[in-house]
């Protein structure tokens, strides 16, 4: 029986489209299969979630989408699609236009992404000033906006510091401004909580949540963190060893999983929360 994607629409294109993608990597100039025939789809305004074991393929499938996998690793079949855009057609050129502008990444580790040089609101300006020709003045002041969008405080100080000066939820709260500057159609949060104490990563989570709502961006969330999915995703992808072995809408999964490998992970977990309802407070 299909299940029912609340996000899913007919009258438009999903904003991500991965169609039996397949990934080698090179080793001793041996190309070897690491994703096996990955499909996934992302609705505009759906929070989906792509969860595994180190190693599963879950990060390397959404490098594949920014078109951003290592030297060693090529895509050997499958489709992309950002919209009606493909990706996998696009020359260099076309997709450094694409990242920023229409898709964003908002990685694991801010503080190893920010450049420590430059100042914070310089760095949450400049792809306004890159990708929209906005004067340099206009895009401080724009910035200055978005790290108050990311509750920072205080962001007209905060923006003339330096990444050092902000600790590491603050960090990534930058990071995520960054990737709000140009409204990208798409957010691929990559392991974003990870590093962030439980209150911080609390509080990141219910900006996803917000951004979402208020701006309709679709999110692509990678992790292995079975609780963080809980809380934040409409959809999952359970990927193990390269391969989907289950999808399903997020209180399903966790409910009813279907497959030995979730029931796995479900069991591993030590303890977890029940998935937040629609409307219930953050």
């Amino acid at each position: 029986m299909m299940e029912n994607r609340p996000h899913e629409r007919t009258d438009r294109p999903p904003t991500l489209s991965i169609e039996n993608l397949t990934i080698e990597f090179s080793r001793r100039r041996v190309w070897t299969p690491v994703v096996r025939d990955v499909s996934l789809r992302i609705w505009p305004g759906e929070i989906v979630g792509v969860i595994g074991e180190s190693g599963s393929g879950k990060t390397l499938t959404s490098l594949a989408a920014l078109r951003l996998l290592p030297r060693q690793a090529r895509i050997a079949a499958g489709k992309v699609r950002l919209g009606e855009t493909d990706i996998l057609s696009r020359t260099d050129a076309q997709m450094r236009e694409l990242r920023g502008n229409r898709m964003a990444l908002i990685p694991q580790d801010a503080m190893q992404s920010l450049n420590p040089t430059m100042r914070v609101g310089h760095q949450v300006g400049e792809p306004l000033n890159l990708h929209r020709g906005m004067p340099l003045r206009a895009a401080a002041a724009a910035a200055r906006k978005f790290l108050e969008t990311v509750r920072i405080r205080e962001p007209e100080r905060r923006a003339r510091e330096f990444p050092h000066q902000f600790s590491g939820g603050m960090q990534q709260r930058a990071m995520i401004a960054m990737g709000l500057a140009l409204a990208p159609d798409l957010l691929i949060a990559d392991e974003p909580t990870t590093a962030l104490d439980v209150t911080v990563q609390a509080q990141v989570l219910k900006l996803l949540r917000e951004i979402r709502d208020n701006s309709g961006t679709s999110i692509l969330f990678i992790t292995h963190d079975l609780g963080v999915v809980a809380e934040l995703c409409d959809w999952v992808y359970v990927l193990r060893e390269g391969s989907v072995v289950e999808e399903g809408p997020v209180r399903r999964i966790f409910a009813a999983p279907q497959a030995e490998y979730t029931r796995m992970l479900l069991a591993a977990t030590p303890s977890l929360h029940e998935p937040r309802r629609a409307g219930e407070a953050a």
